[in-house]
């Protein structure tokens, strides 16, 4: 008899991996697969740091404000909010609060 894993949805291009609690390799490569076919900068923001875009000002960085970013300093940063969002997605009710 075939071992069965409990995963509670299929394969979707638009909807990442549920991860159940069990067996986490194999959800952490198929996350890792979602991330990268939805834009290869959104698997960057995981593997880096939050980006934070700052500005050197009195010879210290300072984080610069939102309303000063250039247009690819807020394309890097919304690549960290889609990240978390496809994460926080990807988990159950009881594994999203583990994490939380």
């Amino acid at each position: 008899m075939a071992n069965k894993m409990p995963f509670g949805e299929g394969a979707s291009v638009n909807r990442p991996p549920l991860f159940c609690g069990v067996n986490y390799q194999f959800w952490k490569v198929r996350m890792k697969i979602f991330m990268h076919s939805t834009d290869k900068g959104i698997w960057e923001s995981i593997e880096n740091v939050p980006f934070i875009p700052q500005v050197k000002r009195d010879e210290v960085l300072i984080d610069k404000p939102s309303s000063e970013w250039t247009e690819a300093e807020s394309k890097r940063a919304k690549f960290d909010w889609i990240a978390k969002n496809i994460i926080t997605f990807a988990l159950r009710c009881d594994e999203f609060f583990r994490v939380s």
